[in-house]
């Protein structure tokens, strides 16, 4: 199907479908270069791509290389028409709204904040609904080359449907978002968990390009972390994969928020950690940033509350080492802000935990601003576009 049909995606042929794809996240390419990369012919990488240019979202380049050795004129590269289609991303917390303008190709085209005060659903939608509209009336062909919103917040999300189950630090449960999300903006609404979202973005147009595995671990008021295995993002049968801040490290640890207990983000979350913080130094009011420059300074007592946080972190992505066998790890999230006080126990303990040859796999620390979560919500809109 392509745009204009009932679906109003480009998912249709699978060769038409690889093509965009490939030509999304890798290019610019040669069509002799996506027959070889594809196991096309040069004829159905033709015929794949000629819906595609005639529709606007694909062009051809100057020529720039030959085809082979001592071959005719040069190769033409398709390259995505990133202006064709924007997309619009708003990341979901418990106290802010941060959305942005997308293009095709994912570049940020526009930004946007709006605080809460509430995260009752109608007022957090009603607040959705003015970062959209002030977003689409940035230059004036974003309106009117915009279909599709994504949303992601964290929690436990039905991507297929829409449905929020549960959102602990919004405390919401069974909200229909997407559904509710459409009629509000008469925008096509995808719906995913936020570390999924950023993971969806690094896979298509980051770290992750190219990789056929590779995970996201995020740290801060949350530990999660999403995974790609095969090329794709897993969800698992129950929408929940990848949740290593449940996984437990410590059976004999605090209570977790989720019922369990001694899990990942029960030592190691934003909460928890200021929860330790002023316990140790009898302060209770203490914040995180005073935590961190206490730290810093030497305060040995602090000082110890982020390595036991570090060191349930390398133990969690250890875990995933171990069970998915990633070809690299990226470390993200708000809590970066401090990583020099976690970075030291995190790696020991992930090389004391991970089996065998699993050690090897890199970890690259990537700090991303919310307005990255965003475009990971945007992404996640861009592939219900592309893929069936």
């Amino acid at each position: 199907m392509f745009p204009g049909s009932d679906t109003g995606s480009l998912a249709g042929a699978p060769a038409a479908t690889a093509v965009f794809t490939t030509v999304l996240t890798e290019g610019p390419v040669s069509r002799v270069g996506l027959a070889r990369r594809l196991g096309l012919s040069s004829a159905a990488v033709t015929k794949a791509a000629r819906p595609l240019i005639e529709l606007g979202y694909l062009h051809e380049l100057a020529a720039t290389e030959r085809t082979g050795p001592g071959a005719g004129r040069p190769a033409s590269p398709l390259a995505v028409r990133a202006d064709r289609e924007f997309f619009v991303g708003v990341k979901i917390t418990a106290d802010e709204l941060i959305g942005v303008i997308c293009d095709l190709c994912a570049q940020v085209r526009a930004t946007a904040r709006r605080p809460l005060t509430d995260t009752d659903v109608d007022s957090v939608l009603a607040e959705v609904g003015r970062l959209v509209d002030g977003l689409l009336d940035t230059p004036p062909e974003h309106r009117h080359r915009t279909r599709r919103l994504g949303l992601s917040l964290s929690g436990d999300v039905d991507h297929t449907t829409g449905l929020v189950r549960y959102s602990p630090f919004l405390h919401w449960r069974h909200v229909p978002l997407g559904e509710r999300a459409a009629r509000l903006t008469g925008l096509a609404v995808t719906v995913e968990n936020d570390v999924k979202a950023l993971t969806a973005a690094e896979h298509w147009f980051g770290e992750g390009v190219g990789a056929e595995s590779f995970a996201l671990v995020t740290v801060g008021t949350g530990i999660g972390c999403g995974l790609v295995v095969n090329g794709r993002l897993v969800s698992g049968a129950y929408g929940v994969a990848g949740e290593i801040g449940h996984v437990v490290v410590d059976a004999s640890g605090p209570d977790c928020h989720c019922g369990g207990r001694g899990c990942v983000e029960s030592i190691a979350g934003t909460d928890a950690i200021v929860a330790q913080a002023r316990e140790r130094t009898g302060h209770p009011d203490l914040t995180l940033d005073e935590a961190v420059t206490l730290a810093r300074g030497g305060h040995e007592l602090l000082r110890g509350v982020f390595t036991r946080a570090g060191n349930a972190i390398g133990c969690g992505i250890a875990a995933v080492a171990n069970l998915v066998g990633p070809t690299r790890i990226v470390v993200s999230g708000e809590g970066l802000a401090a990583y020099d006080l976690f970075d030291a126990p995190i790696r020991t303990s992930f090389e004391r935990q991970a089996f065998g040859a699993a050690a090897r796999c890199p970890l690259t620390i990537r700090p991303l601003p919310f307005e990255e979560w965003a475009r990971g919500a945007a992404a996640v809109s861009i592939q219900s576009l592309v893929l069936p």
